[in-house]
């Protein structure tokens, strides 16, 4: 059966595809008829990625995206693209009397600095087909501060208000931008997570979340959504997906 939902026909770059959210991101449109173009920075697990992907056409392109001439040959070897949805990214820990400048430049390097050069440079060489989508992955960390993320949930934040001017400057061409904003996902991050905490503490942080902690189809699930022609009157704003965490932890 045919629904606004599918991707058929579109061309999708994945950032950060070689894990976690990126990677099922990738699987996810292929099953949804989409082709993908996936790149990461680890060759091995880029690979593994690609071998899961359903379908043919289907490209991976090894590249360090905060690398000018990675990008630029990333870049050049793009065709038209339909969607793009920016996954690549790190989280790092630091109480604020810890910060420093090193740290600060590579969070907001790889969280904010990569995805809005690559999208600037595609905009550049005019690879963006009209009407299509952007997704960027931020967090419930840029509106939910938690102690130590303070250079993260700022990195975040930032990718927002970027992906809203996006939006207002590409909306003659029927070009949308977006943010989608998980709370914790079962990813490599929550099992490092996991292993560091004590067991009380994970049952605790557990118990606010309602509707249980997400995993990474979750997350696919809602950047489908937002590729395709389901959401075409969507533009502009951060899809929470948090199962209860924010509404729960005002109570």
């Amino acid at each position: 059966m045919k629904t606004p939902f599918h991707l058929d026909g579109k061309r999708i770059l994945v950032t950060g595809a070689s894990s976690g959210i990126g990677r099922q991101v990738a699987i996810s449109v292929t099953e949804m008829g989409g082709t993908v173009l996936i790149t990461g920075r680890d060759k091995v697990r880029l690979e593994h990625t690609y071998a899961a992907l359903r379908g043919d056409g289907h490209q991976q392109l090894l590249a360090d995206l905060l690398h000018g001439p990675d990008r630029t040959a990333l870049i050049d070897a793009l065709p038209g693209l339909d969607g793009i949805v920016h996954s690549a990214g790190i989280v790092q820990v630091f109480p604020i009397k810890f910060v420093h400048q090193a740290l600060l430049s590579e969070t907001m390097d790889i969280n904010y600095k990569a995805p809005a050069l690559l999208t600037a440079e595609i905009t550049k060489k005019k690879k963006l087909n009209k009407r299509a989508s952007i997704v960027f992955i931020s967090s419930i960390a840029s509106q939910a501060p938690w102690k130590g993320g303070s250079s993260y949930g700022a990195s975040k934040a930032a990718l927002e208000a970027f992906s809203r001017v996006l939006a207002l400057e590409f909306q003659q061409q029927g070009i949308r931008a977006n943010c989608i904003s998980p709370a914790m996902v079962k990813t490599a991050m929550y099992d490092t997570a996991e292993s560091v905490a004590s067991k009380e503490k994970m049952t605790e942080y557990m118990e606010r979340y309602p509707l249980g902690v997400g995993h990474p189809d979750d997350v696919a699930n809602a950047a489908i959504f937002l590729l395709s022609e389901a959401s075409r009157w969507i533009t502009g704003i951060n899809m929470v997906l948090d199962g209860g965490f924010l509404i729960n932890d005002q109570q």
